[in-house]
């Protein structure tokens, strides 16, 4: 059998979405920026689709501009406000938990002598606005909070956290990629000035993102070349990926309730049936609201990576923490940032479901862990200190909600 619990990383591309991307792909193929026929045809599917993803956020097409992916459309919001406020200030604030697409972009602007403040969170990963509201200073341009944590699927309370923003009237920016698809997504509601997701986290395609950018909010274009994208963005559009993300956005907006119903069974499932047959397990934020879909779990006393490949093996693909930093074997930095030892935080496991998961296929994978965990844990030295009374649990450090010690 074959398991994919993986779907934070990416999804499929949903039959729909590929039907609607095949016609430009092959026949369709015209350059939108072409004043003929060919092109007047691929600015017609542009410009639908751009009314579908405005839909699927609650704003003007106006304020869509299509990117490259979720990576370039965090960079564009960051760096764009940056550049286009620096005679006003040099301060940004953003959280210790953000993905690396704003997380290493805000490191980077350090050495650029913009000053950062990193917001913490709690143990449960959430980012208080009292928090926030200290932290804003005279001289702050930007606020940049995830809207949903990619390892945990923990949510944010961004509408209360751009309120704070907004009071002191600094812009405020969303990265909203884990977001897309699982929970609405209304940007007035929210109050935020930018907003970025990505299509391939919600059955769209790769290579395909969006930043909406609030009418009348300063931002320098991140890229320089012809009048795209209503001058904010250049380089010749992506039009089969744009056409796919357009068709995404309108089955999530569609099928949004009755997908989160089922993958929120499933996530059920899986959490009790895993804290039932193991003993010493973690789950990251497992009070706090999140996102249908997401669970982390932490095997203490072993290294993740070692589960993995088992499950690997077995046909299971799960993640160690976000794709982007799979190919480290640095613990997360969002588990350390809710206070999660760096022993725990080792052994954690992402579990990221979709609509095409089974109960069968939870199962499958618990039956696979429940074997796997033993075995992998007679080999650890941790474990084996603490079998002969050497060493507490507790001194591990706080290991979060949902923490099961037998």
């Amino acid at each position: 059998m074959k398991v994919y619990l993986d779907h934070n990383a990416t999804t499929p591309v949903a039959p729909e979405v590929f039907a609607a991307m095949t016609p430009y792909l092959t026949n369709a193929f015209g350059n939108a920026s072409s004043i003929h026929q060919f092109g007047r045809e691929a600015l017609k599917a542009i410009n639908n689709a751009r009314k579908q993803v405005a839909e699927f956020l609650n704003c003007d097409p106006k304020e869509i501009v299509f990117t490259s992916g979720g990576t370039e459309a965090d960079n564009h919001a960051v760096g764009g406000v940056v550049k286009a406020k620096a005679s006003k200030g040099k301060h940004i604030i953003t959280s210790s938990i953000e993905h690396h697409a704003v997380l290493n972009l805000a490191k980077r602007l350090e050495k650029e002598d913009v000053e950062v403040t990193f917001l913490p969170v709690s143990q449960d990963g959430v980012v208080n606005p009292e928090d926030l509201k200290k932290a804003i200073r005279d001289d702050t341009i930007l606020v940049s909070i995830m809207m949903v944590n990619n390892e945990t699927g923990v949510i944010n309370p961004i509408k209360e956290l751009a309120a704070v923003a907004a009071q002191r009237g600094v812009l405020f920016h969303t990265d909203a990629v884990q977001a897309a698809g699982k929970i609405p997504i209304d940007v007035k509601d929210l109050g935020v000035d930018l907003l970025s997701i990505s299509a391939h986290k919600f059955y769209g395609p790769k290579g395909v993102g969006v930043l909406y950018v609030k009418k009348g909010a300063p931002l320098r274009p991140l890229l320089v070349g012809g009048h795209h994208e209503n001058n904010k963005r250049a380089g010749t559009e992506n039009v089969p990926g744009i056409v796919g993300m357009g068709e995404a956005a309108r089955l999530a907006k569609e099928n949004m309730q009755q997908h989160n119903a089922q993958i929120s069974a499933l996530r059920d499932r899986l959490e009790e049936k895993i804290q039932k047959a193991i003993p010493y397990t973690t789950i990251a934020g497992g009070k706090a609201p999140r996102v249908s879909n997401t669970t982390n779990i932490g095997f203490h006393f072993i290294e993740g990576e070692a589960i993995l490949l088992n499950l690997d093996i077995k046909g299971i693909g799960v993640a160690t923490g976000s794709a982007c930093t799979s190919g480290t074997l640095e613990p997360s930095h969002v588990l350390g940032a809710m206070g999660i030892s760096t022993e725990v935080a080792q052994g954690a496991i992402r579990f990221s479901f979709g609509y095409g998961n089974t109960e069968q296929e939870v199962d499958y994978v618990v039956d696979a862990l429940s074997e796997i965990i033993p075995k992998l844990r007679n080999m650890s030295p941790l474990w084996d200190k603490f079998q002969k009374g050497e060493l507490d649990p507790n001194t591990l450090g706080p290991a979060g909600q949902g923490c099961k010690i037998d």
